[in-house]
């Protein structure tokens, strides 16, 4: 178990530090920071002033050491606009768009997983094609616009839940479900197809055989081996309702970091916007490394690959 964490973690720290390098040079590859700083008025004595200000002027290089540097302090910079710490800015918002993500996340879960279990027991039936239609539908159905039926349902008509705001537990309940809803088809459908596979196997025979229970052969022996890629996805999932936030965030008005990037980036504010595309790939990553463990402790023929 000791050398698949030591690999699994040798690749997180390559992929970390190509995240880096990509984040860095495609932001100063984009076009001259200096100039979107100043402004479109700016004279070219107040450009130079600027970049040499901002250490612009230096070859790229020794800006991406310089800036890995001030990284490894936990030193993100100044925002341009809000005029205070990315640090601080990053740290007031993040708790909102990881609230909001892990209620999404548990809203997929709880939607997708007894789903897919219930086709895969009942294949070729109505509640199989059902379920696989309303799967096709989620997918295809925009969140912004689920988000705006959303609203115009529960807050305007019906008046049971707030439309926007974060100050208390129900303004997360309707971005949640229209951020989560979203990922919950292709979660129903790899949990359907894992278990399909695994209630043709050979130990789910064998199990049936010794008399056991069909809800003990079902939960116990099917679904724990039918989650394994789920989990993977699941993670991946929650990477993507992180970085996917600004939309709803923006429907909704929860200051969040999605909302916050997309404030930095229609103000040219570039190390807030530097810092939550390092942040939100920090995490997708880690959340990639988490799940990957956790498999090789559900399956261990994983540990040995």
């Amino acid at each position: 178990m000791s050398a698949y964490l030591l690999r699994r973690l040798g690749i997180a720290l390559a992929v970390a530090f190509t995240v880096s390098l990509i984040s860095f040079f495609l932001l100063h590859l984009s076009g001259d920071l200096a100039t979107a700083i100043a402004g479109p008025e700016a004279t070219a004595e107040q450009i130079e002033v600027v970049r040499h200000q901002h250490g612009l002027d230096k070859p790229l290089a020794t800006q991406y050491v310089e800036w890995v540097g001030q990284l490894l302090r936990l030193d993100l910079g100044q925002s341009f606009f809000f005029q205070e710490s990315v640090r601080d800015l990053i740290a007031s918002r993040l708790p909102i768009t990881l609230t909001l993500g892990a209620i999404a996340l548990l809203v997929a879960l709880l939607i997708a997983i007894p789903l897919g279990v219930l086709a895969a027991v009942k294949r070729d039936t109505w509640i199989d094609r059902l379920a696989l239609t309303l799967a096709t539908f989620g997918q295809a159905m925009p969140s912004f616009w689920f988000a705006l039926v959303l609203i115009v349902v529960f807050a305007v008509t019906l008046k049971w839940l707030p439309v926007s705001g974060n100050t208390s537990w129900q303004h997360f309940i309707l971005p949640a479900i229209a951020l989560g809803y979203y990922a919950t088809p292709s979660l129903m459908r790899l949990t359907r197809a894992g278990m399909l596979d695994v209630l043709g196997a050979d130990y789910i025979r064998t199990a049936r055989a010794k008399g056991l229970s069909p809800a003990r052969v079902l939960f116990k022996h099917a679904l724990r081996n039918a989650l394994i890629p789920v989990v993977a996805l699941a993670a991946v999932e929650f990477g993507f309702m992180l970085g996917g936030s600004v939309v709803i965030e923006a429907v909704f008005s929860l200051q969040g970091i999605g909302q916050l990037a997309w404030d930095a980036i229609a103000r040219n504010d570039f190390p807030v916007v530097q810092a939550i595309v390092l942040l939100i790939a920090l995490i997708y990553i880690v959340l990639t490394l988490l799940a990957d463990l956790l498999n090789a402790l559900l399956d261990p023929r994983i540990r040995v690959r």
